[in-house]
């Protein structure tokens, strides 16, 4: 494993839960995997703020539109198969279809190019409004026509991917829920991973949350809505290391996979890109993908009534992350790229020094807390408040075992001024920046109690 790796990550198990009480968001489970070995996987805050039950690594969440992906390997094992084609028209496979979505290939509506409508003429069921719709509602929005005209533009369709469901029950002869537990999710060893509620059984589940407003608190989101024929697009349940493990496998470059080189290839290409928005991203079949050079990504993300998720693969350093919330506003896009953050910042600098691996900790004052957080040679003071902490981060050079010189800095913070770990009997008590003293989070407590008093 990359040396930098495990120090990295263990400061991006600790800013992530700084992160969470810092936003006041109820839970949060992140699974990092190197290669197919998972090397973080962890949780925190609550799985369901109305009993107090703590999130475990072992608690399901709804993780939506990572579905999508699912469904897309499917299709690709039936294509290795010899059993249907990308370029085979929907209207094949799916009597009921308007002539123009029956027209419409398969290649088309597993890249959401295939200009179908996003959600239908009522989409109440992703607004917790009505059940997730079954065939007969699902088939009569599909006898309407398209939207736009196909291979115009990259348009995401809920609806396609439904639809993609029932092709997959025509060619099988199986329910879809059946036939990808048994083609896919089983095939990639995946134990904590179904593709509908209804199939989670006793294990342990997270409750989703809404946003503080409009009522000015969360109240629980029960989240335990059947996907009926939205399955295949949005149903899935599964533990953030689970789905780190299947999106590892996906990457062109694994050694271990259910699809071939070629198909796995196929399926990560940018293909469309979105170009009416500001992020950069591009839809491949099944999959979302961005970012430049050593960082470039592809993965998915999902949102379901109470949870927000995220998940990319990163195929040249060979790592996955999987980030999944329960909020309705969770952060699982920005807490991802944090973490991605944090990995970049290691990469480039490198693993502790001897000199340097004391150097750690978070440290406070009543202006909030700092963290020492050492790479290389130098200690970095990154701001866990911050989605990005190390942005604009003093840097400590060493001249002893516990002093150093703020050698890099803001003309606003200290440079040039001396950093020092002050000791007693039991180890780094305070750590001294410039002319500002920073001591632990409990010792600040006790502090602003003696003298703001307690709170009423």
């Amino acid at each position: 494993m990359k040396p930098w790796l495990d120090p990295a990550l263990a400061y991006a198990a600790s800013w992530l839960e700084f992160q969470r009480r810092h936003h006041d968001q109820p839970g949060c489970a992140v699974a990092v995997a190197h290669g197919d070995k998972i090397v973080l996987e962890a949780a925190f805050g609550s799985a369901d703020l109305e009993t107090g039950e703590a999130l475990t690594p072992r608690h399901g969440f709804r993780i939506a539109s990572h579905s999508k992906s699912f469904t897309s390997a499917g299709i690709l094992r039936l294509v290795e198969e010899g059993r249907l084609r990308l370029g085979d028209k929907v209207g094949q496979y799916i009597d009921g279809l308007h002539p123009e979505v029956a027209a419409a290939t398969i290649g088309q509506v597993l890249s959401n190019s295939a200009g179908l409508t996003r959600d239908g003429p009522d989409n109440g069921q992703f607004l917790d409004r009505k059940p997730y719709c079954g065939k007969a509602e699902l088939m009569a929005d599909l006898a309407r026509p398209p939207v736009l005209p196909t291979s115009q533009r990259f348009k995401y369709s809920n609806h396609g991917f439904a639809l993609l469901g029932l092709v997959i029950e025509a060619v099988t002869g199986l329910s879809y829920s059946e036939w990808i537990a048994d083609e896919v999710v089983s095939k990639v060893g995946l134990l904590e991973t179904k593709p509908d509620i209804g199939l989670w059984g006793d294990r342990p589940m997270a409750k989703g949350h809404s946003g503080m407003q409009p009522l000015g608190r969360r109240v629980v989101i029960p989240a335990d809505n059947l996907g009926h024929a939205m399955t295949s697009a949005a149903g899935f349940v599964a533990t953030a290391a689970d789905v780190a493990r299947y999106f590892a496998q996906l990457s062109p470059k694994a050694e271990n996979s259910i699809l071939s080189p070629l198909s796995r290839r196929e399926m990560t290409r940018r293909l469309w890109a979105d170009d009416e928005a500001s992020l950069g991203r591009h839809y491949g079949l099944g999959t979302i993908s961005g970012g430049e050079g050593d960082w470039r990504w592809f993965g998915h993300s999902g949102g379901f009534q109470g949870f927000i998720t995220r998940t990319a693969v990163f195929p040249t350093h060979d790592i996955t992350v999987c980030v999944l919330t329960n909020a309705i506003e969770g952060l699982a896009h920005q807490w991802l790229d944090g973490i991605v953050h944090i990995l970049k910042t290691f990469s480039e600098r490198g693993a502790a020094t001897a000199e340097t691996q004391g150097w750690d900790g978070r440290w406070w004052s009543i202006w909030g807390c700092g963290d020492l957080v050492p790479v290389g040679k130098h200690v970095l003071v990154a701001n866990p408040a911050l989605l990005t902490p190390f942005l604009d981060a003093p840097e400590i050079a060493l001249e002893a075992p516990d002093r150093g010189r703020i050698s890099r800095a803001s003309g606003f913070n200290s440079p040039g001024e001396t950093a020092e770990l002050q000791r007693d009997g039991s180890g780094v008590r305070a750590v001294q920046l410039g002319g500002a003293r920073y001591i632990g989070e409990q010792e600040l407590r006790t502090e602003m109690l003696e003298r703001y008093g307690k709170a009423s």
